[in-house]
C-alpha cells in the first residue's frame, strides 16, 4: 500500500537524468514518482527551486546546495571544526599559486567546485592554465599524497551512521590522483569504521544538516593515521549519491535503511507491513501529471 501524500518528486528539465534513481526509489520507498510536489517529497528534480521553499522534503534543499558546492562545503566544515585537509577559497589564480609557493611543505590542487566524481580536479603547478569557464572564486586545497590511494566512504539515515566501505584501484589498472569511480576506481566493503572516522563524519553531516535524512560522507587518512573529511554527498538537483557499488548485500542494506528513515517520519507505519522490509515488486513507472 502506498501513501498518496509522499512521492519521489521527479520533474523539470533535468528530471531524466534521476529516471533511474527515482525507479529505484519508488521501489525501495513504496511510493510514487511525481511532477508536482506533494505534503512530503524525496525531492530529485525540479524547476523553480524557489517555489519548494515551504514544502517539506525528508533532504532539506539547503543541505543539496551546500553538498553541490564545495566552496560551500569548506565555509561550512571550518565553521564546525570538521576536520579536513588544508582549504582555502580564493579568488584568482595568481592568488592561488601564492598560496603554494609560500606553503612547499604540502602538495596542493584545485577542485572544480561544483563537479561530481573528481571531474575537473587538478594538482596545482606553477605556470598551469585554467578553462575559461571554471568557476570563481577558486577552491584551493593540500592534496594529500598516498601510495596507495584509497578514499573510505561511510553512509547516514535517520541520524544513524552505518557502512564503512572503500574506494581504490584494482591491481592492474590504471591509477589517478583522484580516486572516484568514473575514473575507474572500485569499492569493497572495509570492515568497521575506526571511531576517529566516524567522529569526524558526523560532525561533517551535522555541518550541512544532513544526519537526520540522507547523505554519505568521503575521506582519507593521512600517513600519520589522522582521518580527514574531503566531501558529504546526496541525492538531489544538483547530484546523486552513487548507488552502483558492486557489493549487493550492503546496497540493499542501504535502501532498507533509507526506506526506514523515510517512513519514520509518519511514525511506526509502514507501507511494507509489520514484517522486515523489502522492496515493492517491480511495476511500470507512472509519472503522476496531476
Amino acid at each position: 500500500m502506498e501513501h498518496p501524500s509522499r512521492c519521489i518528486l521527479n520533474g523539470g528539465r533535468d528530471a531524466w537524468a534521476f529516471d533511474a534513481l527515482a525507479s529505484q526509489l519508488s521501489r525501495a520507498l513504496w511510493v510514487d514518482v511525481a511532477d508536482t510536489p506533494r505534503a512530503f517529497n524525496y525531492l530529485l528534480s525540479a524547476d523553480h527551486l524557489g517555489f519548494l521553499a515551504g514544502e517539506e522534503m525528508f533532504i532539506p534543499l539547503r543541505s543539496m546546495e551546500l553538498a553541490a558546492d564545495k566552496r560551500h562545503l569548506a565555509s561550512a566544515f571550518a565553521a564546525s571544526g570538521v576536520p579536513t585537509p588544508k582549504t582555502l577559497v580564493v579568488d584568482s589564480l595568481g592568488t592561488a599559486e601564492l598560496v603554494a609557493a609560500e606553503d612547499r611543505s604540502r602538495e596542493w590542487c584545485l577542485k572544480f567546485p561544483t563537479g561530481c566524481g573528481a571531474s575537473g580536479h587538478r594538482v596545482l603547478i606553477p605556470g598551469i592554465s585554467l578553462p575559461s569557464n571554471w568557476p570563481h572564486p577558486l577552491l584551493v586545497q593540500e592534496f594529500v599524497r598516498m601510495d596507495r590511494p584509497e578514499v573510505y566512504r561511510v553512509y547516514a539515515a535517520g541520524g544513524e551512521l552505518f557502512g564503512w566501505v572503500a574506494r581504490y584501484f584494482p591491481d592492474g589498472a590504471r591509477a589517478s590522483p583522484w580516486v572516484a569511480h568514473a575514473r575507474g576506481a572500485q569499492y569493497r566493503l572495509a570492515g568497521n569504521a575506526p571511531p576517529a572516522a566516524t567522529t569526524a563524519a558526523r560532525a561533517a553531516l551535522e555541518s550541512v544538516d544532513l544526519l537526520e535524512s540522507f547523505g554519505c560522507v568521503d575521506l582519507i587518512q593521512r600517513p600519520t593515521g589522522e582521518w580527514l573529511v574531503l566531501e558529504v554527498g546526496t541525492d538531489g538537483v544538483f547530484n546523486h549519491v552513487d548507488r552502483d557499488l558492486g557489493l549487493p548485500e550492503f546496497e540493499r542494506e542501504l535502501q532498507r535503511r533509507l526506506a526506514e528513515a523515510f517512513w519514520s517520519r509518519l511514525g511506526n507505519w509502514r507501507p511494507w507491513g509489520t514484517g522486515s522490509w523489502c522492496p515493492q515488486t517491480p511495476r511500470p513507472m507512472a509519472v503522476d501529471k496531476a
